[in-house]
C-alpha cells in the first residue's frame, strides 16, 4: 500500500508501480469518485478501448409477464 501526500494546492501523486499497473500516462483523464469515506480515481476509457469488455456476458433477463 502507498501513501501519498496532498499538496497545498490539493493536488495528489499517483505513484509509479499504480500508474504502471494501470497504464495511466501524462494528459490522460480520471474520473474521481467519492464512495462512502474514500476517493476512487478511475481511468477514463474511450469507447473504442472499451468495446468487447462484456462479450460473453450472460444477456438474458427473466422479465415479469407484464414485461416487454
Amino acid at each position: 500500500m502507498s501513501t501519498v501526500t496532498v499538496s497545498p494546492k490539493y493536488q495528489v501523486v499517483i505513484p509509479q508501480v499504480i500508474r504502471e499497473a494501470l497504464g495511466i500516462k501524462p494528459g490522460q483523464r480520471i474520473q474521481a469518485v467519492q464512495y462512502q469515506d474514500r476517493i476512487e480515481l478511475i481511468p477514463v476509457k474511450s469507447m473504442r478501448k472499451a468495446r468487447g469488455m462484456l462479450k460473453g456476458i450472460d444477456s438474458t433477463v427473466k422479465r415479469d409477464r407484464d414485461r416487454v
